[in-house]
């Protein structure tokens, strides 16, 4: 098989990448970093640019015509920076995302895994949420995620193409072979961690204790970046099966929460990592973030019954993997 990768240059397109190359399959990569000379991935054809630019998107079809399926994932990701920067996100996670839609609809690719977000979700009794959960996204990051979900179901049901939305929870950690990671500066709860236990930071903040959860902290789902990348392959391998597994209601698209299904308090997370590093992380607290919410972690029996998914991976396997990631790699 070979599939097109949009943003396969980043944290979770690259993972992505090196699983579709583990299992034999071969990949095409669009994405605006140029770091040709750091993606030696057998099987990979990398191409620089934009997304949304039909010129390269059609020099891309005409050079590799056996491209059977599109995975999404150029995006801009942070729930706190889209609160102050909505514009930027919503002209590339959506605008930009559309046109790449129709531009692939007009090539004759119609079939689409999308790198969608569990930020669609509402707080809900008990936080855990399954596919059919009430929606209301609290940042543009989330409601960029909603508008393309909708932009999606619409081109499905008008253009004869079909759609597997992935919700992410939590990705963290690296690839568990040390290729790809996280960069140190791109910020999550592990490269946060890790700054204060190497001094760059005095303690690590904890946005609000007063959420009503079993600590007072937020609740999450922490999944594996090898787990998730392991989704895409897994939905991309059983693309057309996987509609029918779903359920009868499923056609033309369908919707998997991809998480570790375990919910994970933020104060839960830290005691894992002084865990594994053997080190005490000072904390304080501070105030709620705009975007947050109290909490959510996935069912995912959608995820196990439709594409034949499950995660392998733990937060300590996680943590694990992305130190030695830092280490290896000197960020």
């Amino acid at each position: 098989m070979k599939v097109l990768i949009t943003g396969g240059a980043g944290y979770l397109g690259s993972v992505i990448t090196y699983a579709f190359s583990d299992r034999g399959h071969n990949v095409v990569i669009i994405d605006r970093a140029d770091v040709t000379d750091k993606l030696d991935i057998p099987g990979c054809y990398f191409y620089h640019g934009d997304i949304a630019d039909i010129n390269l998107l059609e020099k891309v079809f005409t050079e590799h015509d056996d491209i059977e399926l599109v995975i999404h994932c150029a995006e801009l990701a942070s729930v706190l920076h889209s609160v102050y920067r909505p514009y930027e996100y919503y002209s590339t996670n959506v605008v930009l995302t559309m046109e790449l839609f129709k531009n692939l609809c007009d090539l004759g690719l119609r079939k689409i895994i999308f790198a969608s977000s569990a930020a669609v979700y509402d707080n809900v009794p008990g936080y855990m949420v399954t596919e059919q959960s009430p929606i209301k996204p609290r940042s543009p990051f989330g409601r960029s995620k909603y508008i393309t979900e909708m932009i999606l179901r619409d081109f499905c049901d008008a253009y004869d193409m079909k759609c597997i939305a992935l919700r992410y929870f939590n990705p963290i950690g690296a690839d568990p072979q040390g290729r790809s990671g996280k960069s140190h500066s791109q910020t999550n709860i592990i490269s946060s961690l890790v700054n204060v236990m190497t001094g760059k930071e005095s303690s690590f903040t904890i946005w609000g204790d007063d959420w009503g959860t079993r600590d007072g902290t937020c609740v999450r789902d922490y999944i594996h970046i090898w787990d998730v990348a392991m989704a895409n392959v897994l939905a991309a391998e059983n693309f057309d099966s996987s509609f029918k597994h779903a359920g009868e209601e499923f056609s033309d698209y369908l919707s998997l929460n991809i998480g570790s299904g375990i919910d994970v308090t933020v104060k839960e997370f830290i005691s894992a990592f002084e865990n594994v590093t053997g080190e005490k992380i000072p904390i304080k607290i501070g105030a709620r973030r705009k975007g947050d919410i109290s909490g959510s972690y996935a069912n995912i029996q959608r995820a196990k019954r439709s594409i034949g998914w499950e995660p392998g991976f733990v937060v300590e396997n996680a943590i694990i993997d992305y130190l030695n990631w830092l280490d290896n790699n000197q960020i």
